[in-house]
């Protein structure tokens, strides 16, 4: 026997749950005659180094060097400006205003068109310096080494940059494949980093392997072992001799079969 409930109206079931009618608000809804409390000068103690957001989704287009040489992918995204003594906090608006107006422009992600958006973030909130850093997957094609059959790899992309009124520009990036990797570099620098890091592990990963090339990578895997401290080593030694990079951090994880722990070490070293 189908239980039949008496249910009153949805407004009257908001209002039994605790819900009023709105109260009509007397302070002003246009902008013009809102005060801006945020931009009223006074002393507030401190000057903040960074604030802004963080955990912006948005779609991006990047190059790349090795195949497919035009992407489309999702870029996490952080800003943050300075907040000089005098300014109670910024409008925070005019940061996703502005990454919707570069996206608007079909801008494609580099370090060149990254310093330009973090000066330009730094005039349009009338601060003396921001940043912006961006974190993405970065595809690339990779041919199984004995069928040869194509598929896609990925790696994670980490770019920041920085710009100062008076020091100018600062810009780091990183990479996450076997291992993580960061460091200040010039502008082209995915395929290169990707190599450091894959070319001292054991063996490559692939996205597609048949039988034959499964053989070939187990066995290059057993005869080339490394331990991750191994791995770290031998991946600083290759950003050492890279005369472009003036300092480096690694981490590198291996991730256990045999053991109930993950093994990991970290490395960080300055040229200067």
């Amino acid at each position: 026997m189908e239980r039949k409930l008496h249910l009153p109206a949805k407004p009257e079931r908001h209002r039994r749950f605790g819900s009023v009618e709105a109260v009509k608000g007397i302070k002003p809804t246009d902008k013009e005659q809102m005060k801006d409390i945020q931009n009223t000068p006074n002393d507030y103690f401190f000057d903040i180094d960074h604030v802004g957001v963080s955990n912006v989704s948005h779609p991006i287009l990047i190059a790349s060097s090795l195949k497919p040489f035009t992407q489309t992918t999702i870029g996490a995204f952080s800003f943050t400006t300075s907040l000089a003594r005098d300014r109670k906090g910024i409008n925070m608006s005019r940061l996703t205003e502005q990454l919707q107006r570069y996206h608007e422009a079909n801008w494609t992600v580099d370090f060149h068109t990254l310093k330009d958006f973090a000066k330009d973030l730094a005039g349009n909130m009338e601060q003396e310096s921001a940043s912006v850093s961006v974190s993405f997957p970065w595809y690339f094609e990779r041919i199984s080494p004995e069928t040869k059959l194509s598929g896609l790899m990925h790696a994670d992309i980490h770019m920041t940059v920085s710009y100062h009124e008076n020091k100018g520009f600062s810009q780091t990036a990183g990479i996450t494949a076997h291992i993580n990797e960061q460091a200040e570099m010039p502008d082209d620098f995915k395929a290169e980093l990707l190599a450091a890091a894959e070319t001292n592990a054991s063996a490559k990963l692939h996205p597609v392997l048949k039988r034959p090339d499964e053989k070939r990578v187990t066995e290059q895997a057993y005869e080339n072992p490394r331990f991750v401290e191994d791995v770290l080593r031998l991946t600083a030694a290759d950003l050492y001799e890279m005369d472009w990079i003036s300092a480096f951090e690694i981490e590198c994880r291996n991730e256990e079969s045999i053991h109930l722990h993950d093994a990991v070490a970290r490395l960080s070293f300055s040229k200067c």
